[in-house]
């Protein structure tokens, strides 16, 4: 997608003279949006850190970046102990979204049946395969969403306006490209729609204030910026048409675990008769559980999350404030999950599927 007019992938290799293996290059999302940042990764360590601490996040993007992580670590040691030792300590930095061990597992698949010697090349490949294979699902989930959202402009009158609720981030920088929830709002745009988003600013991390506003911005999609809390509001006042969010695990029976809050606004949109649609590409669909609620773990994140705020003071300086004092206890859920019967569809790379696992196998009965 677009930045300053300049096309940007979120995660990419470059070859630089002098260097025998190509780098691996991120946005370092944490510095947004006040600073477009490029960051290059050059170990595991650092692999693991960039995914720790959310400088790549999104469960595709955390995917692609234990990937490469594991491409970072065969440049030092390509034994199977090491290919293990690699793979462990990459799924130990976020529990929940599953792409994680998905993407953890082909590697670790794949390298097994490859020499030592040609593992950190085999793995490279492997990396960027992914990637691409992310863009074109991502690419197709849009094309499935847009076929929602072209329904819901024909009933409108003449230039009228599609109003989608978001919530976090599931845009380009949560994918490679294009995004999950963000991708049918993408392809809108392309097909002349008229669209707006309703954009939460998501709390504790304010992923939606700090990126995809940051994102329809540079794309030039009309957005507002809303308070979380604020979105059954609008619901019930008729100012949003339909609900399109992204997903870190899906079971295969339809529930959806996805950033805390997410099932806040599918209880509202039930109550008040809003399309609840859910963009889920299916290497975050987890076909080995089906209650949500008992068996995805919910990542339990540090306090400072909710307890400080990043942001520019009047001197245009980036500061960090503390809204409670240090002595306050507080608990920061990172997720929540939310059951299938409150969820419209899933909007997949192969098509829309219910919300049920019947559906889900009809697209992906490689899975039965």
């Amino acid at each position: 997608m677009q930045v300053d007019g300049k096309h940007y992938r979120s995660i990419w290799t470059e070859r630089v003279s002098g260097q025998v293996q190509p780098l691996v290059c991120i946005i370092d999302q944490t510095r947004l949006p006040h600073d477009f940042s490029v960051l290059e990764i050059q170990s595991l360590d650092a692999a693991v850190g960039a995914i720790f601490n959310m400088q790549v996040r999104g469960a595709p993007l955390i995917g692609a970046m234990a990937a490469f992580g594991v491409y970072l670590a065969m440049q030092v040691d390509a034994s199977d102990s090491g290919l293990s030792a690699a793979c462990e300590k990459l799924l130990q930095t976020r529990p929940t979204a599953v792409n994680l061990r998905w993407a953890l597992d082909e590697v670790n698949r794949v390298l097994s049946l490859v020499k030592e010697q040609d593992r950190v090349s085999a793995s490279l490949q492997f990396a960027e395969d992914l990637c691409m294979a992310d863009i074109d699902m991502c690419a197709s989930i849009g094309e499935h969403g847009l076929a929602l959202i072209k329904t819901v402009y024909a009933k409108k009158p003449a230039n009228g306006v599609v109003n989608i609720l978001t919530h976090c981030n599931a845009g380009w920088l949560a994918t490679v490209d294009w995004g999950t929830a963000l991708a049918p709002i993408y392809k809108a745009q392309a097909a002349g729609i008229s669209v707006h988003v309703w954009v939460d600013e998501t709390r504790p991390r304010n992923q939606g204030a700090y990126l995809t506003t940051w994102e329809l911005n540079n794309q030039g999609i009309a957005h507002t910026l809303i308070v979380d809390n604020a979105g059954g509001h609008l619901m019930q006042h008729g100012l949003v048409d339909m609900c399109i969010v992204g997903t870190d695990r899906t079971t295969r029976s339809g529930d959806v675990c996805n950033k805390i809050g997410t099932y806040l606004k599918a209880l509202a949109a039930y109550d008040n008769g809003v399309p609840f649609y859910v963009a889920a590409p299916s290497p975050s669909i987890d076909w080995t559980i089906r209650d949500g609620l008992a068996e995805i773990p919910i990542e339990q994140r540090s306090r400072d999350e909710v307890a400080k705020l990043n942001g520019m003071n009047a001197q245009q300086k980036a500061s960090l404030i503390s809204i409670v004092p240090d002595h306050i206890q507080i608990r920061n859920d990172a997720f929540d999950t939310t059951p299938a019967r409150l969820i419209t569809g899933l909007i997949t790379e192969r098509g829309i599927a219910d919300a049920n696992e019947t559906d889900l196998l009809a697209l992906f009965p490689e899975q039965a």
